[in-house]
């Protein structure tokens, strides 16, 4: 009987989705081809919005991002990240995937397939161009489009806010080491102003307006019923907002990507396993661990995930725009966006495998339906 109460939620939840979220990858697909044909084709407009930028982080990307990112915050209580000490399990998780495995496996990746097995076939002075971007793009873990992820995998918000806020506090001091380590230097110049504006820009403004609007919306005896109704509302906007940013990000590098396919599909290599490599670690791990699925998901995807406008200034700063370094950073945007929806969907179709753990606890305990508002979409 309790399975068949499930299959009953479970296609009601499929019923639930709409026709936009069911195609979401097609609509990326379909995005990026635009991206780059507009950004080959019509350069123009995409230059005058790139230029649109302080401290290397360009504002109307920042705009978007806010707008993806601030209706995921909006279900953030902050009061009650103190209980995601309960969850202590899949940060240190995600923490040692992110710190003492994804920089160093992907500096093993890059040096056997760029400087090794593909090394005939790429230009013999971009060599270590190219391994250093594949290297800087590791080291700097995903911030705000760590939420999108997240959502989409129905995962734990408050899990994901507080991983998101240790992941940036430990770049401020790791980031520098790491990359100066990997890429034999005894110093490296950080765009620090890049770093601290991206933190605040993609983390800290959101979330202040985020909670500000959620308590005003919450006001009343009718506030959560409001409060549904504005998530209803603003949910197809985000997913908006994700499809136009692709368009820019893509418009941007349209004319260097067609300008070279051989060797973004060389470039892609690496960072395709890294991806994979990366997220099925943390998430096997977590089931190791005993963590809820609503958190293994999410650190899974962190994981696995880059923050790639902060990879991209510092590649582009260090090496300049036309190198090898700033174009492997821009391959990860290429690769990771279609790849992370597939590991979105390879965690929710896994749910069942790895809820069958004794001691898991089940997903609608860790996010029971007054906090779990992913449900609802």
């Amino acid at each position: 009987m309790n399975e068949k109460a499930k299959d009953i939620a479970k296609k009601a939840a499929k019923e639930d989705i709409g026709f936009f979220e069911r195609y979401l990858t097609l609509w990326v697909g379909i995005c990026i081809v635009i991206g780059i044909g507009a950004g080959h084709f019509v350069p123009a407009p995409f230059h005058a919005i790139g230029t649109m930028e302080y401290a290397k982080v360009n504002i109307p990307v920042a705009l978007l991002i806010w707008v993806m990112i601030i209706p995921m915050l909006l279900k953030v209580d902050l009061q009650a990240l103190k209980g995601v000490a309960a969850h202590w399990r899949g940060v240190s998780v995600t923490l040692f995937v992110n710190w003492a495995v994804k920089p160093f496996s992907m500096a093993l990746l890059a040096w056997f397939f760029i400087d090794s097995l593909f090394r005939p076939w790429l230009p013999a002075d971009q060599i270590d161009s190219y391994v250093a971007g594949l290297i800087i793009l590791a080291a700097a873990p995903c911030t705000a489009m760590v939420f999108v992820w997240s959502n989409l995998s129905e995962g734990e918000p408050h899990f994901t806010l507080t991983q998101v806020a240790l992941n940036d506090t430990i770049m401020i001091f790791a980031f520098a080491p790491i990359v100066g380590l990997l890429l034999g230097l005894s110093s490296i110049t950080v765009p620090w102003d890049t770093l601290f504006l991206s933190v605040v820009l993609y983390i800290v403004v959101p979330l202040i307006v985020a909670n500000v609007w959620r308590a005003s919306l919450l006001k009343g005896g009718s506030g959560k019923e409001l409060f549904e109704r504005t998530l209803q509302v603003l949910h197809p906007i985000s997913l908006g907002a994700l499809l136009v940013t692709l368009i820019l990000l893509f418009g941007f590098q349209g004319e260097q990507i067609l300008r070279q396919p051989m060797v973004i599909a060389f470039l892609a290599v690496p960072i395709l396993i890294q991806v994979f490599l990366n997220s099925g670690l943390a998430y096997f791990l977590n089931r190791v661990v005993r963590s809820p699925h609503c958190v293994a998901g999410p650190s899974a995807l962190i994981g696995a995930s880059n923050f790639f406008e902060l990879a991209v200034a510092v590649a582009i700063s260090l090496f300049g725009f036309e190198s090898g370094a700033a174009l492997a950073t821009v391959v990860g945007v290429l690769i990771e966006v279609p790849v992370m929806l597939v590991a979105v969907a390879v965690i929710g179709r896994t749910r069942g495998w790895y809820e069958k753990r004794d001691g898991v606890v089940p997903h609608e305990k860790c996010c029971p339906p007054s906090v779990n508002v992913y449900a609802e979409h």
